[in-house]
């Protein structure tokens, strides 16, 4: 459970840029194809329907921020000016870290409940209601979005999801600052996976050289 926890952001995003990727591709493509007066190939591709592809891309990539910004906290990648903070005495940066750290986690705990309150209000508590088999009475249904047709709920899940979780980082970061006093560094010369002392590309490199000189 750890494991999936500490890598929940990159598994997330990686999905969502991918798919986000691949349906722009095929949203672009299709529009142009069907500019082509191409012999029962563009009555095909005019009759296929890609309006929602723009608006399911925008929800893809609002959800990417929400958890972009998440993996974010956890790995240190975050703007920080720190000048002053680390001028301090080492008992004052210690305060003055915990301080920020638990506002951080103090906000995004807000975010997340007053989003999980809109979201419930618009619509959740219908959809959960009658998935249990729960009579949901004069509750509304809420309202769906233009193209996809999804309820905006689903959609606005992103606020409390996202911030719950960078609360949870937060909160980690902290716990660890505790124990160690580090905070995490992000280096971005350094490709998570890669080991720094071995090029991955030198080999490749020393192929293309030696083939290129003879």
């Amino acid at each position: 459970m750890a494991k999936v926890l500490d890598h929940l952001e990159e598994w997330i995003i990686t999905f969502l840029m991918g798919a986000a990727t691949v349906v722009i591709f095929l949203a672009v493509l299709h529009r142009h194809g069907a500019g082509y007066p191409i012999p029962y190939v563009q009555d095909w591709l005019i009759a296929l329907n890609f309006s929602w592809a723009q608006e399911l891309c925008i929800y893809m990539f609002v959800w990417m921020c929400k958890f972009g910004a998440a993996y974010g906290v956890r790995t240190g990648i975050h703007v920080g000016v720190d000048v002053l903070v680390n001028r301090l005495p080492d008992e004052w940066r210690r305060k003055a870290v915990l301080t920020a750290l638990t506002a951080g986690a103090i906000f995004t705990g807000i975010i997340g409940t007053l989003g999980l309150t809109f979201v419930w209000e618009n619509g959740m508590h219908y959809g959960v209601f009658h998935a249990l088999g729960i009579g949901t009475g004069d509750l509304p249904e809420g309202p769906t979005t233009p193209d996809l047709g999804w309820p905006t709920w689903a959609v606005y899940s992103a606020v409390p999801l996202g911030s719950f979780l960078m609360c949870v980082r937060f909160l980690q970061v902290m716990r660890s600052f505790v124990r160690t006093g580090d905070l995490p560094q992000h280096n971005p010369a350094q490709v998570e996976g890669l080991d720094a002392d071995e090029p991955a590309f030198a080999n490749t490199t020393l192929v293309a050289v030696k083939g290129a000189a003879a």
